[in-house]
């Protein structure tokens, strides 16, 4: 059940219709949002999304084109020597943790699904380092499936949003998943991650040069000034009326945490 934002109480209709607006002006300030890893392949696409736990996209598209050539199969991984793939993909961090993940869950893929990698929620979510946000990435990126990503950038949007009061990602995942239609699901998480990386961020959010302003409960929270709030906005600067003529239609420090969260 999502809560009403504090100052902001919503019909179930009203919240509906405000964060299908919100999504709608995201999809004029980013028509080219997509998932920012590298991939050709659903094998590469899940490789890559487990080696970005605790790491950035760009980090990792540095270091899957040799990966990804050395291990092209699922057997690859499950009988690659610990040493070399360590070496690979140290630039990610947590090496060592991902390199034994990335053994395992080829041996897993070779055991259980023929080297080939399942299309189901279900299956996905129990491979070793798989959990809902990686299934998600991969079913809605890969396959074509709707899927909603809750990764640190979603959640915290969903929030100040006032589309879930909730800090789980599963509780998170349902509450903005029964605002929106199912095919919308995998656009919605590249364009709301994509405004947390480039406008709304965590610590000192953009207010100012947000699109979505006059209609977010947490407006104020960052700079509000437009002009300091553009020199913030990473990316192009953004062409967006002022707040109130808005268009009307981190890191893990331990081994355990980066587990925790590649299975995310």
């Amino acid at each position: 059940m999502v809560e009403p934002a504090a100052g902001h109480a919503e019909t179930p209709l009203a919240l509906t219709r405000r964060a299908r607006r919100i999504h709608r002006l995201l999809a004029q300030r980013y028509p080219d949002a997509h998932c920012e890893l590298d991939f050709t392949t659903p094998l590469e696409l899940l490789v890559a999304t487990v080696l970005s736990a605790q790491t950035t996209d760009v980090r990792v598209n540095q270091v899957t084109p040799a990966l990804f050539a050395r291990y092209p199969t699922a057997a690859d991984y499950a009988r690659a020597d610990r040493a070399e793939l360590e070496q690979l993909i140290q630039p990610t961090g947590f090496f060592r943790v991902k390199a034994d993940t990335l053994v395992k869950l080829g041996a897993a893929l070779v055991e259980e699904f023929a080297g080939e990698v399942p299309h189901r929620l279900e299956q996905l979510v129990k491979l070793p380092g798989v959990g809902r946000k990686t299934a998600n990435v991969v079913l809605g990126n890969a396959f074509g499936i709707p899927g909603i990503t809750v990764d640190t950038h979603f959640g915290r949007l969903s929030r100040r949003f006032g589309w879930t009061g909730s800090e789980d990602p599963v509780v998170v995942e349902a509450d903005v998943a029964s605002l929106f239609e199912k095919r919308d699901w995998t656009m919605l998480s590249h364009r709301v991650i994509f405004h947390g990386r480039r406008t709304c961020f965590a610590r000192r959010p953009a207010c100012g040069a947000c699109p979505v302003a006059a209609l977010c409960p947490s407006y104020g929270i960052g700079e509000t000034d437009p002009v300091r709030a553009a020199k913030l906005v990473k990316g192009p600067a953004p062409d967006q009326a002022a707040p109130d003529q808005a268009a009307p239609e981190e890191p893990a420090t331990s081994a355990t945490e980066v587990i925790a969260g590649s299975a995310g």
